[in-house]
Order: structure tokens, then sequence, then C-alpha cells
């Protein structure tokens, strides 16, 4: 059977839409196709092989935020590889020096020699982000070169636990599809400045990824050229999360429900030195509460290596006060 059909089927007027959604719109897709177009030429792919002539065992993000070739990626990308080669969008293929690695923040710093300036990123500021606001996220995920995603910042300040145990602060909650490979690219806001590095999905969710907030990344990278680690405070004994009974809150006066119970301690360390002893739940440290384990590690760094430090305990019913020196953390 023939069905009649008019030009006017397909006139506008049949698809009603909104003028001022369809102005958003088209203004959304220039912020974004604008970011990527700026942004995307200083994005690079990264391939790591565990052995030297070896093939490529690994793949991940990064990006240039200096035109003489540094580059930022994540830790878990490189570590342990025994070469490193990064492609630029151009069409450049670079063997890759690794400066420094920070397993603790899930962040490493590539250098790749280059015979002229490369393009690079410029770093912004997660400090004026609100939730809600644009972000855009650009890197290889799967092995797809220069594969850009939008969405929003779904949440600030989050914490992430990183491979090693320890806690990543600040992290940056977003709905920016990230894939893996999208690891060590850049998450950037409207500007094209980045504001953090992509670092983590959480596997058989959908819109639950996690970028490091660049504030975080610049105090990383500071101590990555200087010392080519992030050099931290140790006090050669080993805890555990404790939750004090309330009449100790009370009767000691705390600001916090929970301690650090001493487990185990280093012999010769800092701590077998200033007197603790198994069993001592360690309250405040420094001058400041040390409710847990994470709060010892913000508290334990580069400016208490080698200095004395007043520490709280709570040993048989009895508040006493020891004074330590933190060692260096061993690499």
């Amino acid at each position: 059977m023939d069905i009649p059909v008019s030009d006017s089927c397909f006139e506008r007027d049949d698809f009603p839409a909104d003028d001022n959604e369809a102005s958003a719109l088209d203004a959304y897709s220039r912020v974004v196709t604008g970011i990527y177009d700026a942004a995307n030429p200083a994005v690079v792919a990264i391939e790591v092989s565990r052995e030297r002539e070896g093939p490529a065992m690994g793949a991940g993000s990064g990006f240039l935020f200096t035109s003489d070739g540094l580059i930022l990626t994540n830790s878990h990308v490189v570590r342990g590889a025994r070469r490193v080669t990064v492609h630029t969008t151009a069409g450049g293929r670079y063997e890759a020096t690794v400066l420094g690695d920070d397993p603790h923040t899930d962040l490493a710093l590539l250098k790749i020699a280059a015979a002229s300036a490369l393009p690079s990123l410029a770093l912004g500021s997660a400090g004026n982000l609100h939730v809600g606001q644009l972000v855009v996220a650009i890197g290889n995920p799967m092995g797809f070169a220069s594969t850009v995603t939008a969405g929003v910042v779904s949440a600030l300040g989050r914490s992430l636990r990183a491979t090693t145990g320890r806690l990543i602060d600040d992290v940056i909650q977003t709905d920016a599809a990230l894939n893996p490979g999208n690891s060590g690219g850049p998450l950037l806001d409207a500007r094209g400045r980045v504001v953090g590095v992509n670092t983590a999905i959480i596997a058989g969710a959908q819109g639950i990824c996690f970028a490091t907030s660049i504030d975080s990344v610049q105090r990383v990278v500071l101590q990555l050229l200087q010392h080519g680690r992030v050099r931290r405070a140790s006090l050669g004994l080993a805890g555990q999360n404790t939750r004090l009974p309330q009449r100790y809150v009370r009767h000691f006066r705390l600001d916090q429900a929970g301690a650090v119970r001493v487990m185990e301690i280093v012999p010769g360390g800092p701590a077998e030195r200033a007197g603790l002893r198994v069993g001592d739940l360690i309250v405040s440290f420094g001058g400041s509460p040390s409710g847990s384990i994470d709060d010892l590690h913000r508290l334990l760094d580069l400016q208490r290596i080698d200095r004395d430090c007043a520490m709280s305990v709570l040993r048989h019913d009895r508040e006493i006060t020891v004074t330590v020196r933190p060692a260096e953390l061993a690499d």
C-alpha cells in the first residue's frame, strides 16, 4: 500500500523544539569542541614494556604541561616499566624517562626530548570548582586515541584509597566517562585548564569516575622534580584504627572518638627510641588529633623528618606525652 508523503512531514514545525534549548546545546557543543581543539595536541598516549626491547605490555594517557617535554600521568601506568614510549597526536614518537613516581598519590612525572617546543596545557586550580560545573576528559580509553568525554563535577573533596593503602585526599568525582586507558589524562574546566588528573573508575558502576585535584598534583610534582619521589616522615611502627570508649573521650577531653593502637614497633626506629610500647593508643601528634592511621599519614609530611614532635598516647588509663623524632620513610 502506498503511503502518501508530503514535504510538510519533514518540516521543522512538525518537530517542535525550544529555541532556547537549541541555543544552549549549541553553546555547550562549542565549549566542548573548543576545549578539545585547544587541549588535544598536548594529550599523549603512553605505552610501557616490562622488558627493554619487548612489546608494549600496557597503555595509558598523559599530558604535556611544559613546552620542553614534562608529562604528567598515573604511577600505575608506568610503575615497573623498563621502557616507556610516548605518542603525540601530531604523530611524534618519543622514548620517555621517568623523572619521579609516587604510588601513594598514583602520580608520575615523565620527560621527553624534542627538537622544538611542544604544545602544553595550562594548570588551573580545583579550588574554584563547583558541583555541577562542566568538565571535559581527554585520553586514550581502550586504545582509542584522542577520545573526548564531557560531564559535570559530581562531588568535591572525595578520598580514594591508593594501591599502597594510603588515602588520596582532595579527589574530584565526575560523571565524564572514563575507561581503562584514560588513566593519567587531563580533566579540564571550561577554559581548557587542567583541574585534575584522571585516576580511577569504580568497576561495574556508571558515571562514577575520579580525578586527583591539580592542587594536590602540583605539590607532588615539586617534590618529584626535586627528589624523584615524595619525601614523607615515618614513625617506625605498625598501627590499627580503634574506637575509644566514651569514658576515655570524656575523661581525657578528646576531640575524636578514635585512636591508633600500636601493633608493632620497628627495632631501632623512631617509635622505639621514643619509648612507645605495643598497645599504646596514639591520640595526637604534633598538637593535632590523630584519630586514625589516615590522620597520622597526613601529619607525617616532609616538614616532620628529623624534627622533635610531641605525641600523646593513652597507656593503662593514663595519658602520657612522649617526644618522637620521625625518620624519612623508605621509598
